[in-house]
């Protein structure tokens, strides 16, 4: 078990560092920079222009600055924003639980409904409702998220039914707790259905192959021709047998919602990592960029990572080092 967590540790560990050194670099090398735009500022002059570039390092060799910045990371410290004065670690904390929450809803809602609707359908395998079913999820497939996202969200403000953007109402500090929940669930509508339909798709196709995969197998033909009952086969075993897959793919699917997320945030105004990173990039706010893409890589690499411990939970050949 160790060795198994270390050696996943490690893989994560490594990923982390890749990504930091790209974001890092991909970041310094574009052109311009946040002081820049304030030589188009008369109240700034030259000299406090050039101390403020002196006093953030920003000509600075860029492997001298990542060395500093990776050294300040290490005991917490994700670099000083340019745009709001102050340390990136809070700003970006208070976004990446706003964005935490939505995705991690959105999980488990498209999981819930993907498993059923997947066991559903292979077991109807090649019948009408089963067609039916594979048309829906190839229309949704097609159509861009940030088409569906528009889509729903001019949708909303010409019925009126659902609020049109942000994540609380005016005045949600003087609410009472069951009415703060109430609005706060109002709000998640809307977005959380984008996630949904964007998903639910792809994760349904993966759970009807995996289902209809594992019913072919001799053991469940066997099981069913002892007359074990249809939902009992399905449930007690061709769930389970198809479980390996399954969990392999829930570490993508956490990566594609909150990918997706970014997106619905931006467009839908809910005050997540999305618009926050939107912004810090139009700004060219470097420390703001870099933290930002390294906190949404540990999301996902965190995902990957429960995958693998239920993988290592589920499969006795990981469990004696001859699985993967």
């Amino acid at each position: 078990m160790m060795r198994f967590l270390l050696q996943r540790a490690g893989h994560a560990a490594f990923l982390l560092f890749g990504v930091s050194i790209l974001a890092f670099l991909f970041s310094t090398l574009a052109p311009g920079n946040y002081f820049d735009e304030m030589r188009l500022n008369p109240q700034i002059s030259a000299e406090r222009l050039s101390a403020l570039r002196a006093e953030y390092e920003v000509d600075r060799p860029t492997a001298l600055r990542y060395a500093r910045w990776a050294g300040a990371l290490a005991h917490g410290d994700l670099g000083f924003s340019f745009a709001y004065n102050m340390p990136v670690a809070p700003l970006l904390w208070t976004r990446a639980r706003n964005t935490l929450l939505l995705t991690g809803t959105a999980t488990v809602l498209v999981w819930m409904l993907a498993l059923p609707l997947g066991v559903w359908s292979a077991e109807r395998l090649g019948r009408p409702a089963d067609v039916a079913l594979s048309w829906a999820t190839a229309v949704l497939l097609i159509i861009p998220d940030l088409a569906l996202a528009l889509g729903l969200l001019i949708l909303a403000v010409r019925s009126g039914w659902l609020p049109m953007g942000g994540m609380v109402s005016v005045g949600f500090g003087e609410f009472s707790v069951a009415l703060k929940i109430r609005d706060l669930a109002w709000h998640m509508i809307l977005p959380l259905l984008v996630l949904l339909l964007s998903a639910l798709p792809v994760l349904l196709r993966h759970v009807r192959a995996a289902v209809a995969e594992a019913l072919e197998a001799p053991f469940l033909r066997a099981a069913e021709g002892h007359g074990i009952s249809r939902k009992r086969l399905l449930y007690r075993y061709a769930l389970p047998a198809a479980a390996h897959p399954l969990i392999a793919l829930f570490g993508l699917s956490l990566g594609t919602l909150l990918s997706g997320s970014l997106v619905v945030e931006a467009v839908m105004g809910w005050p997540g990592l999305g618009p926050f990173l939107r912004d810090a990039i139009l700004a060219r706010d470097l420390y703001v960029v870099i933290g930002g893409v390294l906190l949404s890589t540990l999301f996902l690499v965190a995902g990957n990572f429960a995958a693998d411990l239920l993988l290592y939970w589920v499969d006795p050949r990981i469990r004696a080092g001859t699985g993967r």
